[in-house]
């Protein structure tokens, strides 16, 4: 169905509108995967960079990357104050650099340790600037769609449901098939994202050049206005915190899983697939949660969940696959809070404020600039430890494994209990949480 006028926010979201939209969740998710968690092993295990130098180096990509968050959150704003097709043009311009960019990646044309790291410094801030637009002008659309809490619940479980199965997808296949087969299928998923995103509700638009009338002052309060409400920063300590913990165990995933568990590249896979489809099948589930208990409340839950069976992998030894299969599965589950929660709470606030419509970009951007600075700390930080600590890949030191393990699982929930305290004390202790609500 193809729409021409803006989205009623009262109308209840059909599957086919929903699907619409949410299928280029499927590539932008399915992208992040070889981004942060294939590509580091790769270049550490098969092209030999040392730890040190590649946490490094990701490190600071990650944090250009995400000082740049902002300023895409503006250009989104900008560009949703022009026409659906403009929005839409961009879109399929940064697609081509992001699938251009993957490619480069993962082929690159150099040898040796200097120029591979400089190809991959290169090539990773061209990636993932055009991967942020993508993400930021897709999750602005969305909120620009409205509705209440549970249907702003609905519409974030449309991108990251997809999202979850480009995941997956990309998990079996790199770790399974190799890089040629998961690029080719990355390829033809960003192509139909972007033609459905074509028969997606419109959001609203505004052509009025509002923007070209603004002074430069103007533009850079709006830039930093949401900095400025404390309910905006308290909810975005929360969502660091939180995101830091769930980084680190995918920095690190593929070490663990075959230094320490010492399994197979199919039983990885296999571990990958547990884990993404797990989050998907609870999606459902936490809409019930939250239609009952509230965002905030539900959130909680999930973070108790995720210590309560993320935790007893720090114990485990070599061959206990089933059992890593098992926390697989209920971490896994955990993880659908963590996708259906937080943007609904980021879309409810931004109407609360009065930017939806005007200034979402702006929030976004910096709701990404903490996405970002998640993935550059898990990276950044916990690569040169692990080396410090004496593990290297393909490591057999008992000891040194033992701290992989403890890095792995420990740390990550340690924070997680952190970011549950920081969520009740900032976010329901603080003020009425949102109430359950019926659709």
């Amino acid at each position: 169905m193809t729409r021409t006028l803006p989205w009623n926010p009262s109308q209840v979201l059909p599957w086919r509108a929903g699907l619409a939209y949410g299928l280029l969740g499927l590539p932008l998710a399915f992208a992040a995967l070889p981004l942060y968690v294939v590509l580091p092993h790769y270049y550490a295990s098969d092209l030999g960079l040392p730890l040190a130098s590649l946490g490094a180096l990701l490190l600071l990509v990650r944090l250009i990357d995400a000082g740049a968050e902002p300023l895409l959150g503006r250009l989104s704003d900008r560009l949703y104050r022009r026409t659906v097709r403009a929005v839409l043009c961009v879109v399929a311009a940064s697609a081509l650099l992001l699938g251009g960019g993957m490619a480069g990646l993962f082929f690159p044309p150099v040898q040796g340790p200097t120029a591979l790291a400089a190809w991959m410094v290169a090539g990773l801030l061209f990636t993932c600037l055009a991967h942020s637009l993508l993400v930021i002008a897709h999750q602005a659309w969305g909120v620009r769609l409205g509705g209440d809490t549970v249907q702003r619940s609905r519409i974030v479980a449309w991108r990251e449901g997809p999202g979850l199965i480009g995941v997956v997808t990309a998990s079996a296949l790199s770790v399974a098939w190799g890089a040629g087969t998961m690029l080719g299928v990355f390829a033809l998923a960003l192509l139909a994202g972007w033609l459905a995103l074509w028969q997606a509700p419109r959001p609203p638009f505004s052509t009025q050049p509002q923007e070209e009338q603004e002074g430069r002052e103007a533009r850079n309060r709006q830039l930093w206005q949401p900095l400025t409400q404390a309910s905006f920063r308290r909810l975005l300590a929360v969502f660091l915190c939180n995101g830091i913990a769930s980084a680190i165990p995918a920095a690190l995933m593929l070490f663990f899983a075959q230094d320490r568990l010492l399994a197979t590249p199919p039983q990885i896979a296999v571990f990958l697939v547990l884990y993404f489809v797990s989050g998907a099948l609870s999606m459902p589930g936490w809409l019930r949660v939250v239609r009952r208990f509230g965002l905030e409340r539900a959130w909680l839950a999930g973070m108790l969940l995720a210590v309560a069976c993320f935790g007893w992998a720090a114990a485990l030894q070599g061959g206990q696959v089933v059992a890593f299969a098992v926390i697989c599965v209920l971490s896994g589950a955990a993880l659908g809070a963590d996708l259906a929660v937080p943007g609904a709470l980021l879309a409810l606030l931004i109407e609360r404020h009065g930017a939806q419509g005007t200034h979402d970009g702006a929030y976004l951007g910096w709701w990404n600039l903490a996405t970002k600075l998640n993935l550059a700390l898990a990276a950044g930080a916990t690569l040169p430890l692990l080396q410090w600590l004496g593990y290297l890949p393909g490591s057999q030191d008992p000891l040194a494994l033992q701290r992989l393990a403890w890095t792995y699982a420990l740390l990550p929930c340690a924070l997680k209990l952190m970011a549950a305290w920081l969520l009740h004390r900032l976010l329901i202790a603080s003020r009425n949480p949102t109430q359950g609500v019926t659709s």
